[in-house]
């Protein structure tokens, strides 16, 4: 097993806030649901995109909850981490991709009790202690549903050759416009020449 690096801390790992951009200002569900409800074109408008019944959730408090992370390569199963156990063995089992090979990233979540704007995914990725790549994923905004919800990222293309072989640690991080630190997770991958 390749050896197991501490992931530095990092004072600059979070993405600047894009220039000119304001987020809306915080309202609750109760609050845009009461908003112009003399207006029946938006309260059928509001009734499409939220829906009827505003979800509450399991009562712990969490708006957002990050339940699932999963690698979709093609023409593989998709390697699931489950993110509402232990986090710490995440570190230490990582998973095996192929060099060179695309894959995606899909994030499964729940949003409960009111309206998150501005989801965003970080990714910090280092090798032997070292920055080697720093992604941010706008997610969007999303209110509150009964089901689970999920965000892919684009596809991306593992590093490949000799020298990039090896083992990766990933710092991750789930965010919003208010600067809620939904769930940060560190996991880990191994660079192979071929799947195991």
């Amino acid at each position: 097993m390749a050896e197991q690096e501490d992931i530095p801390k990092v004072e600059d790992d979070d993405v600047e806030d894009t220039p000119g951009y304001k987020p809306p200002a915080k309202k609750s569900m109760d609050e845009i649901q009461n908003l112009d409800a003399e207006d029946e074109s938006l309260v059928k408008y509001k009734q499409a995109l939220l829906g009827e019944n505003v979800v509450k959730g399991s009562g712990d408090g969490k708006n957002v909850v990050v339940e699932k992370m999963c690698l979709v390569v093609a023409d593989r199963s998709d390697v699931e981490l489950d993110l509402t156990t232990d986090l710490d063995k995440l570190k230490t089992h990582p998973f095996t991709i192929k060099e060179g090979a695309e894959y995606k990233i899909k994030i499964i979540f729940r949003v409960n009790n009111e309206i998150v704007a501005g989801l965003k995914y970080l990714q910090n990725t280092y090798r032997k202690g070292i920055r080697v790549d720093k992604t941010s994923f706008m997610v969007g905004s999303y209110g509150p549903k009964p089901d689970p919800q999920s965000y892919l990222t684009p596809i991306e293309e593992a590093p490949k050759g000799m020298m990039a072989r090896g083992h990766y640690s990933v710092k991750s991080k789930f965010t919003d416009d208010d600067k809620d630190i939904h769930l940060a997770w560190e996991w880990s991958f191994d660079i192979k020449k071929d799947w195991e």
